[in-house]
């Protein structure tokens, strides 16, 4: 947001010779990952594509090379009017789906190859080949596409709504015979035609060590009308340049309700056109500019809003380090001020140019890109102007992921990080504004961002997998579970089981991690009763006992 690049949008590969060796290493036996990846490119685990009243070809030159996705080679999926018309391969060994798992790949529907009026959807369906009807037994998800753009698609059975087609059928995550995997497009039982591309298709299941933020740690709901809580928000008006502000803005900031007002339960940043005179500097437009009094390292941050009109309009939604030397900023003014930008980092959520309507991006702005950064990548998102949308970053020790309705559009992972490309271990601080540009249109009056929600989450009683993954030979029923589980324990000591109060702690986790629940419990002749098996959905769990002297960690299925 400091000084970025407006119309900058291409892409740096993500594809190198590594792929094929990260594959190799990761595909060694001494992995417990199973990992299936194709890039179209030679390089991966799929030796055949099979298409079922579908033409397909996994040697098309990409005839997109843009956004998110500038490979050379991509597979073609040409729907011609097959009732059944899907893109499949088949896997010597059953896909795991009882530890973390994800099925990803990066897709673009051309809307002149689109006939009929079918939803804009991609199906993944997950089939056993050993059957003579393999369907019958599937379990589907389906997701929702953007016409005409790179999309990341990711798939999770655990998580994610899925569809048995045998309603008699398991969840998905309990089952062991799936071998085949089917890509639709807009559903089946028609003879409408698609024509689309298909790039970087990988399924990954492993015990995930990553974090889960799923803690809400700091949030603004808009619940009171009238100005911007002064608890949560300061306004920073200050010119930092002389009778200006940076990247050539026109506009004053004020701390004016004109500018920045919470009305039926929503904040309207509001950009106006008016004659407005501040520290001896008159200018023609007015807006707000937003700094939180909450800083935070690494976390997830969702905000529903929605973006205004108008070419010359820049709306932000942004983060800088808590450590800028920016005069008139909060925390500069609280005396964290020790680093200039970009030393101090700045991730950009959110932007949105009226120049390149519905087009958002975000960016990352460190000494090692900035301004007209390399570091960015968008999407176009339909209505961002008469619809609330929900942007998101997820920021990890390792990455940044940005993604609008859960679509993925961009992820930063520098493959070295330190104080040039990683200023990123240290709190940063929100920042909501509206730029007015000097392209601004002559006819603009008034727009505003309106803002139902902002929501910081973080790690809530975060357990490393690693932690739990080590399972133990006891004796448990009923698996699949119900409500009530029986677990056997082998002899031990009355002092053995004095952990809390004479109690043995079990602990439920969730196949990544999370603490879910906790009890207390006594053994009688040596079985111990684990209940609340009821309240959970269905899926594979962990549950860890710990007493004095030991520690058991037993993988549950939930029915």
């Amino acid at each position: 947001m400091l000084n970025q690049s407006l119309f900058n949008f291409q892409q740096l590969s993500l594809k190198t010779t590594l792929f094929y060796l990260l594959f190799l290493i990761l595909w060694t036996p001494t992995s417990h990952a199973q990992i299936i990846q194709d890039d179209f490119e030679g390089n991966g685990s799929i030796d055949t594509w099979f298409g079922d009243d579908c033409n397909i070809n996994t040697a098309r030159a990409n005839p997109h090379i843009e956004g998110i996705n500038t490979s050379a080679t991509v597979l073609e999926y040409h729907d011609v009017g097959g009732q059944y018309a899907n893109a499949r391969f088949d896997h010597s060994d059953a896909l795991d789906l009882s530890t973390d798992h994800e099925f990803s790949l990066k897709i673009y529907v051309s809307s002149a190859g689109l006939t009929g009026a079918q939803n804009n959807q991609v199906s993944l369906k997950l089939q056993n080949n050993n059957l003579n009807e393999p369907w019958v037994t599937q379990s589907e998800i389906i997701k929702p596409l953007i016409l005409d753009q790179w999309q990341i698609i990711n798939f999770n059975f655990a998580t994610d709504n899925y569809i048995n087609l045998d309603p008699n059928s398991p969840p998905p995550t309990q089952r062991t015979d799936f071998n085949r995997v089917l890509i639709q497009l807009n559903g089946e039982n028609n003879n409408d035609q698609v024509l689309a591309y298909i790039d970087d298709f990988s399924f990954d299941s492993e015990e995930s060590t990553g974090p889960v933020y799923d803690n809400l740690i700091w949030s603004d709901e808009f619940d009171t009308d009238g100005p911007v809580d002064d608890s949560k928000w300061f306004h920073q008006t200050q010119l930092p340049l002389p009778c200006s502000w940076f990247n050539n803005e026109i506009q004053h900031y004020t701390n004016r309700t004109d500018n920045a007002v919470v009305e039926n339960g929503i904040l309207k940043i509001k950009a106006k056109k008016e004659t407005f005179t501040d520290q001896n500097c008159t200018k023609q437009y007015t807006s707000a500019r937003l700094n939180s009094k909450f800083a935070f390292t690494y976390g997830k941050v969702e905000v529903r809003a929605k973006l205004p009109f108008g070419v010359g309009t820049w709306p932000a939604i942004w983060l800088l380090g808590k450590n800028i030397n920016e005069n008139g900023a909060y925390w500069d003014n609280q005396g964290f001020g020790t680093t200039s930008w970009p030393a101090c980092g700045e991730i950009d959520l959110m932007e949105h140019w009226g120049t390149n309507q519905n087009y958002v991006q975000s960016a990352m702005h460190t000494p090692s890109s900035f301004g007209a950064t390399v570091n960015h990548g968008g999407q176009f998102v339909p209505n961002v102007s008469n619809q609330f949308h929900i942007y998101t970053l997820e920021w990890t020790p390792e990455k940044m992921i940005f993604a609008v309705d859960d679509v993925v559009h961009y992820v930063y992972e520098p493959e070295v990080q330190d104080a040039n490309t990683w200023p990123f271990d240290a709190d940063q601080y929100i920042l909501l504004n509206i730029a007015i540009q000097d392209v601004i249109d002559p006819n603009f009056t008034e727009s505003s961002m309106d803002i139902d929600y902002i929501r910081i989450y973080q790690q809530s009683n975060p357990v490393s997998t690693k932690e739990i993954n080590s399972f133990s030979k006891l004796s448990y029923f009923p698996n699949p579970v119900n409500n009530e589980l029986t677990v056997l324990l082998p002899s031990i000591s009355a002092q053995d089981t004095k952990n809390v109060n004479g109690a043995i702690i079990s602990s439920i986790y969730s196949s990544n991690g999370k603490l879910l629940s906790s009890q207390q419990g006594v053994a009688i002749d040596n079985q111990l009763k684990v209940s609340g098996w009821d309240a959970l959905e269905k899926g594979v769990y962990i549950l860890q006992l710990k007493t004095e002297q030991q520690q058991y960690s037993l993988k549950v299925i939930k029915n």
